[in-house]
């Protein structure tokens, strides 16, 4: 069984992922910024689960230095590090503001680059080890609305590619997670608000991909599952797309040209918008009335 260390384990994704590896045996570090509002302690109590709390803010230095440097997780002692950490944002890319794309940037790319870093040498002397980088399809897609999301996202499924090349000669094995759209506290109750009184239609039309994810599922166990087979061996390749409509939508973009995918969303009218995306995908993602 392996020591697996955990980044934003506190809900969703990661809380799902700290669970069930522990249930499957692996002792795992569940590491988040506020230890203190989490549940996980309780349940891996009254379980009796291998998973130890512990205290990160991956987009600071300090914080990821002094978890690494501790004995909960010191680099030698960890086989496998998931980086699932981020945050999320909707908007245009004239109405977001350099504070934020700096903030999601921080977070989900050099907040992942700093753990990396911090394991990666351990990992490279030894000759073994595994780095699974939780992306998102929209790492590969871009949606209006989503410029400083798809940015960071883009970002880590760059480096991740070198990264595997670069530790693949040494024995160390990087792989990639790319979940759809998944009911999480992200993209449910905590998903980002539009700029009020923007002149762009798009942020809109993005939450709008969400409306129905609200309703029913899919549950954050499926991208935990797969995160679990890749430790286990059990899936290989490098990239993983997981949840029901991961592939779909990957299918999709590869199915348009960079100008048509363009021209889809190049109107301020919201019927427009999405008669043109029910053509292609036969999706209706028109908001509910009334």
């Amino acid at each position: 069984m392996a020591k697996v260390l955990i980044t934003g384990a506190s809900k969703g994704i990661g809380r799902e992922a700290a669970l069930v590896l522990a249930r499957a045996g692996h002792a795992v570090v569940a590491a988040m910024r506020r230890p203190g509002e989490s549940d996980l302690a309780g349940i891996a109590a009254r379980e009796k689960l291998p998973i130890t709390v512990a205290e990160l803010d991956v987009a600071s230095d300090a914080s990821v230095a002094r978890l690494f440097g501790s004995d909960v997780a010191k680099p030698e002692s960890i086989d496998v590090l998931v980086n699932n950490a981020g945050i999320y944002s909707i908007n245009a890319v004239e109405d977001e503001t350099l504070a934020q794309f700096q903030a999601v940037m921080n977070t989900n790319y050099f907040g992942t680059l700093r753990c990396i870093k911090a394991v990666a040498p351990a990992f490279r002397q030894r000759r073994s080890g595994l780095i699974i980088n939780v992306t998102s399809i929209a790492g590969k897609i871009v949606g209006m609305g989503s410029g400083a999301y798809s940015a960071s996202k883009f970002a880590v499924e760059g480096m991740s590619e070198a990264l595997a090349q670069e530790l693949g000669a040494f024995g160390v094995r990087v792989a990639v997670v790319e979940p759809g759209i998944i009911a999480t506290p992200m993209t449910i109750e905590n998903l980002p608000k539009v700029k009020e009184g923007t002149a762009y239609p798009h942020g809109g039309r993005m939450r709008a991909f969400y409306a129905p994810t609200a309703v029913a599922g899919p549950p954050p166990s499926i991208v935990a599952d797969a995160i679990l087979d890749i430790i286990d061996g059990k899936i290989t390749g490098f990239r993983t797309p997981s949840g029901p409509d991961a592939q779909p939508f990957l299918d999709l973009r590869a199915s348009q040209t960079d100008e048509q995918w363009i021209a889809l969303s190049d109107t301020l009218d919201d019927d427009v918008y999405f008669d043109r995306f029910q053509a292609i995908s036969g999706l209706d993602l028109r908001p509910a009335k009334g």
